[in-house]
């Protein structure tokens, strides 16, 4: 099966930790990487950001990254793309006319709009994975929110015109309700964690002193809560919080969230129990994470989260506020535990709650560890996914009045 990916502002090749850099790239990555190990061939299409990238670039057996040339060579906020997608578009209709894809995935929401213009006629059934939901962003952010003042109406016309949507959860199910789309044409596929790279065994980083450790590893936006931690870090005193995410951890002096961190925690008098740690490549991530005592997953809101699977899979348990997937991936009282958002005191509770019993967390880990065995491999992942767009070439192919090979 020949599939094209979607996805303009996540590059699978993109350097983690940065504000547009984050879960979908990992998802985008790791999902075309497995359906190439189950025999399809995937073109990952994502828009050229620097001059110096090739326009084709080998990934992984049977993947391909293409460049695709849509405004400025050059790092531009998402916010920004949307004048850039017809021109994005007008580049993948020329490759599809000349060579039809069976199926498209499209990855967040301007992907699908220039994945919808670039089939326009062409009988490619498009699948598509929003990722996240503006109504939910609006919902959260309000006056903040820089999202295009057009995208909640867009959505809406993207999730009546694709011919199947993946939800990567049952909280963003709820959500797209309201919105009109007939369930039937919602599959469920959460997103995955590479099993190969994120287990128990393997180094830990080395730790010193005798102060438990809560891991952390996210953008450094105030979406994702940090802060709340920072405040739950006055009624754990023997604990100490790891950050891994933002910039290159030179560079966090430059970094806004990163000084409003270091200056929340000198106010509360837990500056010497918080270390930023700036950007963690992913080969050093799974060492960080075994050397926890907990990670702390706590964002406002989150469309999935990758972290708690990875924390999940090598054996640590989770702490994560009760939104989005991590509903779903982490269970309460089994994984780890549950806490409301931006609930500093639950928060603090819940970690002492787990700091206090260590036989406790271990039974966790070793739980969390088998679910995200046993549910969220990235080659289940591919094979339910590769099950979806097999199932829409065909009756997009019988309504053609052709059969898929």
């Amino acid at each position: 099966m020949r599939v094209a990916m979607v996805s303009e502002h996540a590059s699978p090749l993109a350097v983690l930790g940065g504000v547009d850099a984050g879960g979908q790239n990992v998802h985008v990555a790791c999902l075309a990487a497995a359906l190439g190990r189950l025999g399809a061939e995937v073109v990952v299409h994502t828009r050229r950001d620097s001059p110096s990238l090739p326009r084709r670039a080998s990934f992984a057996p049977r993947v391909v990254v293409d460049h695709v040339s849509a405004g400025p060579p050059a790092k531009v906020p998402k916010d920004d793309l949307l004048p850039h997608m017809h021109a994005f578009a007008a580049d993948l209709r020329e490759q599809w006319v000349a060579a039809p894809p069976d199926v498209v995935h499209s990855h967040f929401w301007m992907s699908a709009l220039a994945a919808l213009e670039a089939a326009s006629g062409l009988d490619v059934p498009i699948v598509h994975t929003f990722h996240a939901l503006g109504t939910v962003k609006r919902r959260h952010q309000g006056a903040r929110d820089t999202s295009p003042p057009q995208r909640c109406r867009l959505e809406r016309t993207i999730a009546a015109s694709v011919h199947r949507i993946v939800a990567t959860c049952s909280d963003e199910v709820f959500e797209l309700l309201p919105m009109g789309v007939d369930r039937h044409r919602v599959t469920v596929i959460p997103c995955g964690v590479d099993l190969g790279r994120f287990s128990p065994g393997g180094p830990s980083e080395p730790r010193s002193g005798s102060r438990a450790r809560i891991v952390a590893a996210c953008r450094l936006v105030e979406r994702k809560g940090i802060a709340d931690l920072v405040r739950a870090l006055c009624d754990l005193p023997d604990a100490e919080l790891h950050v891994a995410g933002g910039p290159d951890a030179s560079a966090l002096h430059r970094d806004t969230e990163a000084c409003r961190l270091r200056a929340l925690a000198a106010e509360l008098d837990v500056a010497d129990r918080l270390l930023l740690r700036g950007r963690i490549g992913r080969d050093a991530m799974p060492a960080l994470l075994r050397s926890a005592d907990v990670v702390a997953c706590t964002p406002w809101y989150e469309p999935f989260g990758i972290v708690p699977l990875e924390a999940m899979a090598c054996g640590i348990p989770v702490v994560a506020t009760a939104v989005g997937g991590q509903i779903d991936s982490v269970v309460h009282g089994v994984t780890g535990l549950h806490v409301p958002p931006r609930d500093p005191v639950a928060l603090s509770a819940a970690l002492a709650e787990l700091l206090a019993d260590p036989a406790r967390a271990a039974q966790f880990g070793r739980a969390g560890q088998e679910r995200a065995r046993q549910r969220f491999g990235f080659d289940r992942i591919a094979a339910s996914t590769l099950a979806v767009y097999r199932a829409v070439a065909t009756a997009v192919g019988m309504r053609s009045g052709s059969a898929l090979a």
